[in-house]
């Protein structure tokens, strides 16, 4: 035999010593694989049959083919229908008779209400200096509940014997007997404790350390019963029990005559937390709350939403729309909330500019620079567009100086202040004195900032309460939600959690 090809079979006699090992040592793996998954079968150490495999009652349902799938979005988006009103009501105080039901157009449902009201009380010093009137915000919750929570009532109701409804009416004349504002909110919204708490959606490891959340109605306790509450809501026609309730009260705060409540569908509430308050005052020396905003902040699933509800300078003199928009900025600057959030991954804002969604609503008193004249003959003619180029809002906008980067709808309806009492006709056609007169303009706005937003109507009510005419506006709102099923088809990791104490140490599908 020569060198070559004693070389050679000392070679071959290697290579084929090294294929066996090798095809031990793959054995060995698919071994310990088959054991691993429950897969062994007589001790055989030959690979299962396809049959053999998918018969296999430890790995039912384990499609391989589901990881090329492609991933779920970690968010989905849902549409919520808002709607928003801002009232100056001169502050009158509202009577039983008063109808809210058309002004919140409660036929069309929306799934939550942001009620800001301006003028609740007359801004007289000692309301602003001494003690806070909150009788009427009270009327006006009750008067709100019963709308949203009652919008009609069958023809058995309305057929009951005459005595009933004389007792009745004598029960309504008295229908308001300064019931405490802060228990009559406690019978009207959901648990407020968890309402401003973090409801972020947490890791499932520490997920089972965190308190579902129970939204068990504040009414239930008897702690929380008060006599005149229950008396109005009775008289009113509110159900007593907030399991009745379409619609529970999110958040209401006042400040002198700013009042906002905020109103959602009873199934939504369980998916908003972080509700907090800011205030700014901006009326007599630059501080008190005659004039300045209420803003609230809360979180619905994964979206941030603020809205602002203000009253700013009034004055139509030339240069007055500085003061509101030194206003404007000054509350953009001052608002701060607290920071409530648990969850250290979560941005939750501070400012009102750090939402995703914002919306701004009140009489925000910017006027038309014209004349009373002027104005009077474009009325007369309904040329609102020439009264529009003419609005101080629109002309502080374009020129960059307030609310830069925010939209408000195209205006189709006549200005919404001022009007005589009680009346269809503006206070200049009836007050002789050039001093009282005003210019009739749009005074009462809603704005908005942020993605997401579509705004489906901007409209003016026709209520003769106040010398303001209400407005109005839809929304339809984009919010995220977290997305449960995460991965379309299999998901590995509810496997590797299901089969946690079968694996005693990490495989790749690659080693067999």
């Amino acid at each position: 035999m020569t060198k070559a090809a004693a070389a050679a079979g000392t070679t071959s006699s290697s290579s084929s010593t090294s294929e066996n090992s090798a095809k031990v040592d793959k054995k060995k793996k698919v071994k310990a694989f088959h054991t691993i998954w429950g897969l062994k079968k007589n001790h055989d150490t030959n690979f299962c049959s396809p049959s053999e495999r998918h018969s296999s009652t430890r790995i039912e349902g384990l499609n391989l083919s589901n990881f090329d799938r492609p991933m779920a979005p970690a968010t989905l988006i849902q549409d919520v229908r808002i709607f928003v009103a801002t009232w100056n009501v001169g502050g009158k105080t509202p009577k039983h008779g008063l109808n809210l039901e058309d002004f919140l157009q409660v036929e069309g449902s929306s799934d939550i209400y942001v009620l800001g009201f301006q003028e609740i009380v007359p801004l007289s010093a000692g309301n602003v200096l001494v003690v806070e009137d909150n009788e009427p915000a009270t009327k006006w919750l009750a008067l709100i509940s019963q709308a949203l929570n009652n919008p009609q009532h069958d023809s058995i109701n309305s057929s009951s014997d005459s005595s009933h409804s004389n007792n009745s009416r004598d029960s309504k004349s008295n229908i308001f007997h300064k019931p405490s504002l802060k228990v009559l909110c406690r019978n009207l919204t959901a648990d407020s404790t968890l309402l401003k708490a973090c409801n972020c959606p947490l890791d499932s490891s520490v997920s089972n350390k965190r308190r579902p959340r129970k939204l068990s109605g504040p009414c239930s306790s008897p702690t929380h019963r008060d006599p005149s509450v229950h008396d109005l809501l009775s008289v009113a026609e509110i159900p007593s029990s907030p399991e009745r309730y379409s619609y529970r009260l999110i958040a209401s705060k006042q400040m002198v005559g700013i009042f906002l409540s905020i109103w959602a569908r009873k199934e939504l509430v369980q998916h908003i937390g972080h509700v907090r308050f800011s205030c700014v005052g901006r009326g007599l020396m630059n501080c008190l709350g005659n004039k300045g905003c209420i803003s609230i902040s809360l979180s619905l699933h994964q979206t941030s939403f603020c809205f602002v509800c203000s009253h700013l300078a009034s004055g139509e003199k030339e240069g007055d729309e500085l003061k509101r928009n030194a206003d404007v900025v000054e509350i953009l600057r001052s608002t701060q909330f607290p920071r409530i959030c648990k969850n250290p991954n979560r941005p939750i804002p501070e400012k009102i500019a750090d939402h995703d969604r914002i919306i701004w609503l009140g009489d925000l008193n910017y006027r038309v620079s014209l004349s009373y004249e002027e104005t009077r003959l474009l009325l007369e003619d309904n040329d609102w567009d020439s009264l529009l180029e003419k609005d101080q809002l629109n002309l502080e906008r374009d020129a960059g100086r307030v609310f830069s980067g925010w939209s408000e709808g195209k205006i189709f309806f006549a200005p919404t202040y001022k009007y005589s009492n009680n009346s269809d006709s503006y206070a200049g056609e009836t007050v002789k004195s050039k001093k009282k007169r005003r210019t009739p303009a749009w005074c009462d706005r809603i704005l908005w900032r942020g993605t997401g937003i579509e705004q489906l109507s901007y409209i003016r009510g026709e209520s003769r309460f106040s010398d303001h005419r209400p407005v109005c506006a839809v929304f339809a709102v984009e919010t995220e939600m977290k997305n449960i099923r995460f991965r379309k088809g299999y998901s590995c990791a509810t496997s590797r959690v299901e089969f946690q104490g079968c694996i005693t140490q990490r495989h790749s599908f690659n080693e067999c």
